[in-house]
This record gives structure tokens, C-alpha cells and sequence, in this order.
């Protein structure tokens, strides 16, 4: 059965919060953020293997990246990656794979990952997804659920019933989904021990997804099934730059998982990160003996627990602490680890600005 696995990897965002080194013209997915021999989505791809073969991955990313994507990602086909005009949400990236899917093998079943998350356990991410798959089979729409390691207010949760808490690696069915808590009530979830975070990681049949789609969200299977039909002819790309940008803008979760019956999670601890924000890629990287996280070259006698990245100029610091410095070709960023999510501000300031070269 595993010969009808396939998966969309979802390489689509700016990665705003790690700016300067993730830049509208190449965000962080395409980059090498943590290591250096691989980027985040040819991570994202190699973790799939031996699973899900290459010729039975799709990328679904913006219409200015897909070129980057085909230079990452050799062994994927062309014909797989699919660029979308405009960003319209997960909802629609995810039905746009759907039907191309559908188009190719009508019994596929459909894993929806990120390109932009790392995940330490690879071999029990491919157990995670080979689980899903059954349930998948089983006519269950299946998230993955990832075990919290501490009360993140950032991240959307999803709720199991508390006597099925223990039942690790297994799917269980999900109670409701939860919208980013205060920090109160993640504290809450967190001792709790029946609430998992929502990474955005999916397994479904394409015949279930669709159904879903048509019944929850039909505005956008009416779109859908036009690209569908000209699936092939020499109508397809037009018909495809007429539908797409007038497509309903919405995630997933808002449209589909919230909203429909038999859902199911596998929870798991994955060594999962989003690696949302610079104080993340602090917590990734080693640190030395006094708690600095350095890519590049650092010199200094008493800074402490900062994140030094600087691939290719030495940075001196002077008494720093717990601060992050990033250091590219054309901007200097320095800021206090606790407010390394604002980052994202000084994004929007250079567009207010229209200092758009530095985005």
C-alpha cells in the first residue's frame, strides 16, 4: 500500500522573523540556517526517504521561487513543483496538490509537511507518517500532534480526550483545536498533558480531503475542479492564471480541520522546531562555555548566553548578554534575545519606508 505515499512539501513564506539572513527574495526555507551542508527544504526532503521516494514529492511554493526549488531539489520532477501565483493559504496549496494528485493516482494518499521546520528524529517522523497513513486509510483526516516541552503561547494546540493522553505514536481522535493561548492557559495545556501543538503536518486520501474541501469550503472546490478539468490540455496554464488569484485566502485548519468530522492525531515527540525566530536558532545551535551560540568567528572575554551568527566577518563583542548579533553582506542586526519574535517589525518598517532592497 505505501506505493500510493506521496507528499506536498509546503515551501511557501517569508520567514520575516529571521531577517536579514531570510529575505523576501530567498526565505528561510531555501536556506542553511542551523547546518551547513543542507537547506531547510532539502532537509525537509531527505527526511521523507527511503519512505517517500522523489518522484512522489511535490513542492508547492510561490511562482518566484520555483526555480530555486528545481536548483535545491534535482530529483523531484519539474512537473511537481508547483508555483502559485499569489499566496492563498494553505487550504488552497494543499487542494492544488490534491487534484494533481487525484489526476495521477485516484487511490493516492497525501502527507503535508513544511519545508521550514526541523525535526531531530527522522526515523520516528517516517514511523509517525507511516501510522498516519494507516489511519489515512481508514478514512480518518490525520494530524500530527507534537508533544509541548514548554507552555508556547505561539502555536495553535490540539486537544485529545485525557484517556487517550498516553497512547504515544498511536492515532487517536482529536477532541477540538485550540487557537494560540495566553500564557495562562498554555500553562494550563501544558500541565494538562492532553494537548499537543498544531505543527501544520497533515496525512489524508486525496478522495477525503476533496470531499471535505466540497463540502466545508466549496467556493474553493469550484476553483479547483476548473484547474482539474484542464488538468492535461492545452488549456492548463490558462485556465490556471485565471482561477488561482480569485481562489478563497484561508489555512486549513480555519477551513477544513476544525470544522470536520472524524479527525484523528498521532502525538509524538519528534525533537520538532518551527525555528521561528532567531532566540530558536539560539536554542538549536551548540553552545560554548559561557552559553554563546556562534556561527562564524566571535572574539570576546565576557559576553554571555548571545547569539553570535556571522558567516563571514569576525565580530567582537564586549560585554553583551543574552543578546543576538547577525551579521550579512548588507545589514547589521543587533537586538535582545527576548525580543527576537518583533524582528518581524523592522520588516515592516523597512516596507513603510520603502527601503525594499533590504527586505
Amino acid at each position: 500500500m505505501s506505493n500510493h505515499l506521496y507528499a506536498l512539501i509546503l515551501a511557501g513564506g517569508s520567514g520575516t522573523r529571521l531577517w536579514p539572513r531570510s529575505r523576501a527574495s530567498l526565505p528561510k526555507q531555501f536556506l542553511a540556517i542551523t547546518r551547513s551542508d543542507l537547506t531547510m527544504l532539502q532537509e525537509a526532503q531527505a527526511r521523507l526517504e527511503p519512505l517517500v521516494t522523489p518522484e512522489r514529492v511535490l513542492v508547492a511554493t510561490g511562482a518566484a521561487s520555483v526555480a530555486t526549488v528545481r536548483d535545491q531539489l534535482p530529483n523531484v520532477p519539474a512537473a511537481n513543483i508547483l508555483g502559485e501565483p499569489q499566496g492563498r493559504g494553505t487550504a488552497a496549496a494543499i487542494g492544488l496538490a490534491a487534484i494533481h494528485l487525484r489526476h495521477r493516482d485516484p487511490d493516492a494518499v497525501m502527507a503535508v509537511v513544511t519545508a521550514d521546520h526541523l525535526i531531530a528524529r527522522t526515523e520516528l517522523f517516517r514511523q509517525t507518517l507511516a501510522t498516519a497513513a494507516q489511519g489515512a486509510r481508514d478514512g480518518w483526516l490525520v494530524t500530527i500532534g507534537i508533544q509541548p516541552t514548554y507552555p508556547e503561547t505561539g502555536y495553535g494546540y490540539i486537544e485529545v480526550n485525557p484517556s487517550d493522553a498516553a497512547k504515544r505514536g498511536e492515532a487517536v481522535p482529536v477532541a477540538r483545536f485550540v487557537e494560540k493561548p495566553n500564557r495562562a492557559r498554555a500553562e494550563e495545556f501544558f500541565r494538562a498533558g492532553n494537548y499537543y501543538w498544531n505543527a501544520g503536518m497533515f496525512v489524508w486520501t486525496v478522495s477525503r480531503i476533496l470531499d471535505e474541501i466540497a463540502h466545508l469550503m466549496p467556493g474553493l472546490f469550484e476553483g479547483l475542479t476548473a484547474i482539474e478539468r484542464s488538468l492535461g490540455t492545452p488549456a492548463e496554464s490558462e485556465t490556471f492564471e485565471h482561477v488561482w488569484p480569485r481562489l478563497p485566502n484561508q489555512t486549513i485548519d480555519y477551513g477544513v480541520m476544525e470544522k470536520a468530522e472524524r479527525v484523528a492525531v498521532v502525538p509524538v515527540d519528534l525533537g520538532w522546531s518551527d525555528v521561528g525566530s532567531w532566540a530558536a536558532v539560539y536554542d538549536l545551535l551548540p553552545k560554548d562555555e559561557r552559553a554563546n551560540a556562534v556561527v562564524g568567528r566571535h572574539l570576546s572575554s565576557d559576553t554571555q548566553r548571545s547569539l553570535i551568527y556571522s558567516p563571514r566577518r569576525l565580530v567582537a563583542t564586549l560585554g553583551l548578554d543574552a543578546m543576538i548579533v547577525v551579521d550579512t553582506d548588507d545589514v547589521l542586526l543587533i537586538a535582545p534575545r527576548s525580543r527576537a519574535q518583533d524582528v518581524k517589525l523592522l520588516v515592516d518598517r523597512l516596507k513603510a519606508e520603502g527601503l525594499d532592497e533590504y527586505r
